[in-house]
This record gives structure tokens, C-alpha cells and sequence, in this order.
């Protein structure tokens, strides 16, 4: 009750101060140009209004580059260099014509303000011109996409060789499955049909192939070596995001995508960079100084992670999995202390 007491008495305040203004307005002397059309006074103002605009954008601007630089994370697959590199000259491209365009448009602004008495002078149309801006956007635009389809390509073609490790994502609300085929090297059959008790990713039981695949709740990357992911979806349209390792692939209910990508940055190695290091000592700060947590969720250590980069449900914020980026020694013996698909249905029958 007293918020809403509270609520009308502020209702009522903005009313009494809206009658109040206009009984102010019509108290006031007529002014001798009260008309609605633009005079000198009116385009000289907008002009400088204009210059001021332009000198708070370019301030902003540069304010952003400066403070949002702090949050570009270091590249951690093969492909990444090139990614970046793609991305840093389809930036710059940007914001040099943004810088060009923005002060010639707000300077004529200025230059070319209204005057009494004085004609603006216009082109119906120029070829010349025309031609000229049509086609520099055109080559520009030309040489960038054939630039990102030798990256895309290099991500999207990776060769199954005898060197490659195939895993399978596995998506749905809300988490992440990885699975790794087992010794005979081939991942087994399956479908979202074959899903029952333990067999939460839906394999083929009567698959032989099947039988050796390992499931587990954390992706193991060897550093180095060539990956071929394979995803599949069992409810919804998720995307498989890994920022580091700059890729993304939709996940698609009802078929397989994949993309691949060399991990070059271990765990250890990244979380001991200058970059790192300064960045979890921040956020160790700030959490420190945050009463909402615990003691124990105070401590922040970086680790990569697979996230969802789709709108996939109420939980889809918190859709993720730890990656480990390893040594080749390291990942052979994480792989060889999981369990098998066969041993866990084994073990779900007795």
C-alpha cells in the first residue's frame, strides 16, 4: 500500500510540475520571430553544434580503442594469426573511412550552413563520381572475401589423416558431451532414437565400434595436433563456440556439422602469459572485494572453455565445458584412465 501511495504522490508531483511549466511558458513575453522556419541565429547554432559533435565522436572513439583493447584475448590454434589479421585490416579499413566520412559530413555541415538569401548549388547526378565510389567498395570488398575464404577454408577442409584426432560434441539443454573413438579408431554409430538410461548420447549398442568410444564431461585437446570436431544436437540449434581457438559452428539437430582447428597453446602455457597473469590478478581484485561470495569462490584461475554462442533456453548462459590443451604425453594418459561406452553399460546392468 505504501508504494503505491508512494508511486501517486510522484504521479501527481510530474503533473503539477508539467501545468506548472506550461502556465510559465504562457506568461512569457511573445518573442518577434516566432516562426517555425530556420533563420541565421537557428543555422549558425546547428552548425556549431555539429563541430562539437564531431570532436566528442572522434573522443569517444579513441576512449573505446583505449579502455576496450584490455579485451582482446591472444589466439590459440594455428589459424588464429590469420584470423586476427583478417579481422585487425577489415577494422582499420572501417575506421579509416568512418573517420574520413564522419568529419566531411559534420564539416559541410558547418561550411554549408543555411543563409538568408543564399541558393544551395546541387547535382543531379555525376558518373565520374559514381563510378569512383562503386568501385573501390567493390575491390575492397573483393579482396577481403577472397582473403577469409583461404581462412574459412583452412578451418572448414581439415584432412582426416592417421595423425588427426576425431571427437564428437555432443549438445544439448544445457551442457556438453565430448566423445573420443577408442582403440579401433573409429567413433560408432548414432542417434538421438538410441537414447535410454546411460546412453545419453544415443549410441548403438549392437555397434561394435561403439563399444570402445569414450564419453566424458571434459574436452582433452593434445597441443600440436590436428582436430576434427564433429557436433551434433539433440534438442535445440546451439553453436559451439571456443574464443581462443577463433571458430564457431552452429550445431544442427538432425545432422552433422564440423570444423577443425591445431591447438598451439597449452593450458599451462597460456595461464602463466604476461596477458593472463595480469588478467586473473584483476579479477582475483575484484572478486576479493565482492561480499556476495564465498571464500572459497573468491580465487579465480583461467581455464578454456567450450560455451554455447546461441540463445538455446533459460540455461543457456551457463552452457560450457572446460577445455584442456595438454601435452601428447599427458593427453595418452588422461585417455587411457576413461572409461569405455561398453564398461559403463556393463556396469549399469549389474
Amino acid at each position: 500500500m505504501t508504494a503505491l501511495l508512494i508511486i501517486l504522490v510522484a504521479a501527481l508531483l510530474g503533473i503539477t510540475i508539467w501545468q506548472i511549466s506550461k502556465i510559465f511558458k504562457l506568461s512569457q513575453p511573445i518573442e518577434s520571430d516566432d516562426s517555425q522556419i530556420a533563420n541565421n541565429k537557428d543555422n549558425q547554432k546547428q552548425g556549431k553544434m555539429f563541430l562539437v559533435f564531431t570532436v566528442f565522436l572522434y573522443g569517444l572513439m579513441i576512449y573505446s580503442f583505449w579502455e576496450l583493447s584490455k579485451f582482446y584475448a591472444p589466439g590459440a590454434s594455428s589459424h588464429s594469426e590469420d584470423y586476427d589479421q583478417l579481422f585487425f585490416i577489415s577494422l582499420g579499413l572501417i575506421m579509416f573511412v568512418q573517420v574520413i566520412i564522419q568529419f566531411l559530413i559534420h564539416w559541410f555541415a558547418y561550411k554549408y550552413r543555411g543563409k538568408e538569401g543564399q541558393k544551395a548549388l546541387f547535382y543531379a547526378d555525376n558518373d565520374k563520381l559514381e563510378f569512383i565510389w562503386t568501385i573501390i567498395p567493390v575491390i575492397t570488398l573483393a579482396a577481403l572475401i577472397i582473403y577469409g575464404l583461404f581462412s574459412w577454408s583452412e578451418i572448414m577442409n581439415v584432412e582426416e589423416t592417421d595423425d588427426t584426432l576425431v571427437v564428437e560434441i555432443y549438445a544439448y539443454q544445457f551442457d556438453w558431451r565430448a566423445r573420443y573413438s577408442g582403440e579401433d579408431g573409429t567413433l560408432g554409430e548414432a542417434n538421438v532414437r538410441f537414447i535410454e538410461g546411460v546412453n545419453q548420447l544415443g549410441l548403438n549398442e549392437s555397434d561394435s565400434y561403439a563399444q570402445d568410444d569414450i564419453i566424458t564431461t571434459e574436452l582433452h585437446l593434445p597441443v600440436d595436433r590436428p582436430v576434427l570436431f564433429k557436433f551434433r544436437s539433440q534438442d535445440v540449434l546451439h553453436s559451439a563456440y571456443f574464443p581462443f581457438f577463433r571458430s564457431q559452428m552452429n550445431v544442427v539437430p538432425g545432422m552433422t556439422t564440423q570444423f577443425g582447428f591445431t591447438p598451439t597453446t597449452t593450458s599451462k602455457e597460456i595461464r602463466n602469459s604476461e596477458y593472463m597473469v595480469e588478467k586473473v590478478r584483476n579479477i582475483n581484485e575484484i572478486r576479493k572485494n565482492n561480499d556476495n561470495l564465498d571464500s572459497d569462490e573468491k580465487s579465480y584461475e583461467f581455464e578454456y572453455y567450450l560455451l554455447c554462442n546461441k540463445i538455446c533456453g533459460v540455461s543457456h548462459y551457463n552452457m560450457q565445458m572446460k577445455i584442456v590443451v595438454e601435452t601428447e604425453e599427458e593427453y595418452q594418459k588422461w585417455i587411457n584412465e576413461q572409461q569405455t561406452f561398453g564398461e559403463l553399460t556393463a556396469q549399469s546392468q549389474n
